[in-house]
């Protein structure tokens, strides 16, 4: 099979022939429909991850058919469609693991980082942490869903947000935009932020009713002036800096929770927290409950992501651009 292969920090991707690997006991093997190239798969090559292990296929936004079972594997049978998500695999009896918290296991291993991914025409997966694709869900633009879509669905929840909710989104990218939608979807009010007026047409088509330029002004005191204050606001940029300066806008008893964020500490103003009851918080994607909920939400709402489709062979110049500031629209990788 073909593969592109991370073999060490700081090294570029390279693609090679692989013999197509077989499921082990509690395992799948997938072939693959689609993977999303994620900002994560740049930080893996870039060498932010410690706990990776190299070498390595990246990619963690999969979906694809299953097409045999290891011993022991009940379910799901051969030919059915599933997406494999950032949660690979956990240890199952820890007390995060028995009350259905997989992500929070100290144990977890995480798909293309620390297993094999999606960047090859075959990989295999727990069977317990594979999620069959809804009915008429379209499998190449829902692999973006199994991370950008789940780390926006389920910080949005883990913050609070509910019917009615003020809802700061900053950024407009994969996870951001996706965010927006979610947040409209679920009848919140929706401010989207970003460094300039670039994306503010899109994002208001998105669902946003207002946009924040950070370039403009106190992006705190914008949210403010919008509705005085935001319930939540959901950082989708990778770079702390941005979620940092946007404090100011939370509502009393807000929550601020970053899906994106920089390699720079957070630095957050110790009165203003205590006065108002604010909280900070991060979401490292979820478990299988929630990438089912997430796909459960997105077939029902229709909320599917913008892509561009690519190769596999043009995973390293994608990557290359994205390191260079230039991704554009999530780039899916689809196979034939």
């Amino acid at each position: 099979m073909r593969a592109a292969l991370a073999t060490a920090a700081s090294e570029p991707l390279s693609l090679t022939d692989r013999d197509v690997p077989e499921p082990g006991p509690g395992e799948v093997l997938l072939k693959m429909i689609a993977c999303g190239v994620c900002f994560t798969d740049l930080g893996l090559l870039q060498g932010h991850y410690p706990f990776a292990r190299f070498p390595v296929v990246p990619g963690h936004e999969v979906t694809g058919t299953v097409v045999a079972t290891g011993t022991g594997v009940t379910w799901p049978p051969e030919g059915t469609v599933v997406g494999a998500q950032f949660l690979n695999d956990s240890c199952g009896h820890c007390e995060y693991c028995r009350r259905g918290d997989q992500i929070l296991c100290r144990e977890k291993k995480i798909t293309g980082i620390m297993v094999d991914g999606g960047y090859a025409e075959y990989a295999v997966f727990k069977a317990g942490f594979v999620t069959e694709l809804p009915a008429g869900l379209d499998p190449v633009a829902a692999a973006p869903l199994m991370c950008a879509g789940i780390t926006a669905f389920n910080g949005l929840r883990q913050a609070g947000a509910v019917p009615g909710s003020r809802v700061a989104v900053i950024g407009t990218g994969g996870v951001g935009a996706l965010a927006i939608r979610y947040a409209a979807a679920l009848g919140c009010r929706v401010a989207a932020i970003g460094r300039s007026r670039h994306g503010e047409d899109r994002a208001k088509r998105l669902g946003a009713e207002v946009f924040v330029a950070t370039d403009e002004g106190d992006p705190g005191e914008a949210l403010q002036q919008w509705a005085q204050g935001a319930n939540v606001i959901l950082s989708a940029a990778p770079s702390t800096a941005a979620a940092q300066t946007t404090f100011g806008g939370l509502a009393p008893d807000g929550t601020l929770v970053l899906c994106g964020y920089g390699p720079e500490p957070l630095t957050l103003p110790t009165s203003p927290m205590v006065l108002n009851r604010l909280h900070a918080m991060a979401n490292p994607s979820g478990s299988p409950h929630d990438l089912r909920d997430t796909l459960e939400f997105s077939a029902a709402q229709g909320i599917l992501p913008e892509f561009r489709p690519i190769t596999l062979d043009q995973a390293p110049e994608t990557l290359d651009a994205m390191a260079e500031g230039h991704g554009g629209i999530r780039s899916v990788i689809t196979f034939g």
